[in-house]
This record gives structure tokens, sequence and C-alpha cells, in this order.
């Protein structure tokens, strides 16, 4: 990933930064999605969190329970920031789509709300990907914005991006595609903590491999 071509999604987070977690951390359904993970991990499991953005929640909690984090994100400012406030974990500034992954090298991998400045193509196979660093039996946490959209110009907290989603039974075809099994899920609505923020709908999903 060179300077002249960073993806859209480090801008965008690198404008964000902090201002992000203040929207989010008050997402009851994220803890309880967290909660269910960490009561199903062996002690000491690896963890990659993909998109881990300022580190909390979600690298934090998993880190505090005594697991290995590795977190990458896009954003060089949201690494800097995860870096500091969750010294505990590990975390690369890289492109997941280029990161380099060893096949059955996690226990588990988390992937909340970053997928969704990806096209439909580039996140099955992602999932397609990320299902294959699973160890047997692994598990596989994703959470979106369950809404059919292709490529379509929104404001984000401030920033104009350009946003691909699924609706809810496209979304649990392309985690079952991928050879996971959906074990649980949870369908919340969540208004961020900003001023003019709208209601979103999430949807959370715990996969095995």
């Amino acid at each position: 990933m060179t300077e002249g071509h960073r993806p859209a999604a480090a801008e965008v987070f690198d404008a964000i930064g902090a201002d992000y977690e203040t929207a989010f951390a008050g997402s009851g359904a994220h803890l309880d999605s967290l909660n269910r993970l960490l009561g199903q991990l062996a002690p000491h499991s690896g963890i990659l969190d993909v998109g881990s953005g300022t580190g909390r929640p979600t690298a934090r909690t998993l880190a505090a329970a005594g697991h290995e984090v590795l977190g990458v994100d896009v954003s060089p400012v949201m690494v800097e920031l995860a870096s500091h406030r969750v010294p505990e974990a590990s975390f690369r500034c890289a492109d997941i789509r280029e990161f380099p992954l060893e096949e059955e090298s996690f226990d588990a991998v988390c992937v909340y709300f970053s997928l969704l400045q990806m096209s439909r193509d580039e996140q099955r196979a992602l999932v397609h990907r990320l299902a294959g660093t699973l160890r047997p039996g692994g598990h596989l946490v994703l959470a979106t914005v369950p809404l059919d959209v292709e490529d379509v110009s929104t404001v984000f907290m401030g920033q104009e991006v350009r946003v691909t989603s699924f609706g809810p039974e496209a979304f649990r075809a392309l985690v079952t595609g991928a050879g996971l099994t959906v074990v649980h899920e949870a369908d919340t609505v969540f208004t961020p903590s900003r001023p003019g923020a709208a209601p979103e709908p999430h949807l959370f999903l715990h996969c095995r491999r």
C-alpha cells in the first residue's frame, strides 16, 4: 500500500479518529457480542481484530481477558490511537485485503463493521480467506449494517463515503458460503452518540468453522 494509492477508508477514518469510539462506545450489542465470544474461548487464544479502530472496546476487552490480540487497520491514525490505548495488544497498519495471513493461525477473528467500504466481491473473498485462518472449531464474529445497498454515496460522521452491504439473508449466505456455521445472531437498532445521528440496524453473527 503506497501513500499515493491509499484506500478511501484510510482517509475517512484518519479524519474521524477518536470520535468514532465516542459515537459507538454505547453499543450494548457490541459488548454482548464480545462477552459471548469470551465465553467460548480457551485461555490465551490468538485473535485477529479486523478494522481494529481505536482498539476499544474489542481489542481491549479481549486482551484484558488474557488473549493474544492482533489488530489490523488501514488508518494510521486509528493504529496510533489503539497502540497507546491498548498497549497489551499488537496493531498493524495495513489493508487486510493485502495483509499476509497463515492458514489455521487464529482461534477467533472479529470483523465489527469493517467490510462496508469494500465491494461485494471483496467482502466475499475476505470472509472466505478469514474463515481459512481459523483453527478447526474457531470462531468468526461479524457485525454489519444489514442493508441491500451497493456502492451508495452517503455521509458518515461528516465524511463522504461509498457503502456496500448485504441484506440479512444474503449476509448469512456469504458466511455459510465460506464454510462456516452460524451459531448465534443478534439484530438490534443503535443510535450513535452524535448530534443528528439516526438509528441504524446492526446485525451480529457468531460463526464456527
